[in-house]
């Protein structure tokens, strides 16, 4: 599987003053911003085809790092199996057009509790997830899934469910918001400490190699304690997310792979992100 060399800084979606603007032209335009890789957002639908996401592989070449966001529309601990299997099948075609784009690595969230215990929704997302592991080594995809860490108490979503599901099955790694533990914990998890227990428990649980091979979001977050509200610019005066700190630590440790800013404007605040990084 990839391995990536560095921490890629990238937006989540299409750039929006790309011209023209579509996944291709956006592709390319990601050099002009000195941005290292999108997010394919394919959170309404999955848009590409497989002919223009083999367009998207050619544009991205060998310097631009792909992932994509799946469907909001999952729920693998759904009470209705057709909504299972419909939560199965969104993860699979994201997974199968970003395999075609060149992609690496497939996140969404996984799941709601429905007020169920706990332990038994791990063990329903658990075996959701083997399903679509199995069916993509018959297809010969490669590429990562990510269950992402969630940004309230009522979806799935803990760090520790998803690195528990991460040492459990094979082609599955974390996906860690940062801005959503933030926001889950009702304003905890923000302190350098708190970001270097993060990364310790990464390591810990999926040694150096959970290091070297992360993707991560990150941006402004406005919640409450019921968790995330919605999520804002990281200068935005509601914002108190400490992203400078959480670079400063994210160096430290040497962290490799993607970093995707979800703020609403999205390669204004990733190419921010860069620049502190690399002055650091």
């Amino acid at each position: 599987m990839f391995q990536p060399s560095k921490l890629h800084f990238m937006p989540a979606g299409i750039p929006p003053d790309t011209p023209d603007r579509n996944a291709i032209t956006g592709t390319n335009y990601l050099r002009k911003l000195n941005l290292d890789g999108m997010e394919l957002e394919f959170v309404q639908q999955v848009y590409l085809k497989e002919d223009t996401a083999k367009l998207v592989r050619q544009a991205a070449k060998e310097d631009l790092l792909l992932t994509a966001h799946g469907s909001f529309f999952i729920n693998l601990n759904s009470l209705e199996k057709e909504k299972i299997g419909a939560s199965r099948a969104r993860i699979l075609q994201a997974a199968k057009m970003l395999n075609y784009a060149g992609g690496y690595s497939v996140t969404f969230h996984a799941a709601f509790y429905l007020k169920q215990d706990p332990i038994l929704v791990y063990k329903q997302v658990k075996e959701q997830l083997q399903r679509i592991i199995q069916e993509l080594k018959d297809d010969g995809n490669k590429v990562w899934i990510r269950p992402e860490t969630t940004g309230k108490p009522t979806q799935f979503g803990t760090l520790g469910e998803i690195l528990k599901l991460s040492c459990e099955l094979d082609q599955v790694m974390p996906c860690v918001d940062f801005s959503h533990l933030h926001a889950r914990n009702n304003g905890g998890m923000n302190s350098e400490k708190d970001f270097r227990e993060i990364l310790n428990d990464i390591e810990k649980a999926l040694g150096k190699y959970g290091l070297n091979n992360m993707h991560i979001h990150l941006s402004g977050i406005v919640y409450g304690e019921k968790g995330e509200k919605h999520h804002v610019n990281l200068e935005d005066k509601m914002c108190d997310m400490k992203y400078k700190e959480l670079l400063k630590v994210l160096k430290e440790y040497k962290v490799k792979g993607a970093l995707v800013c979800e703020s609403p404007n999205t390669d204004i605040d990733a190419r921010m992100l860069k620049k502190i990084y690399e002055e650091l």
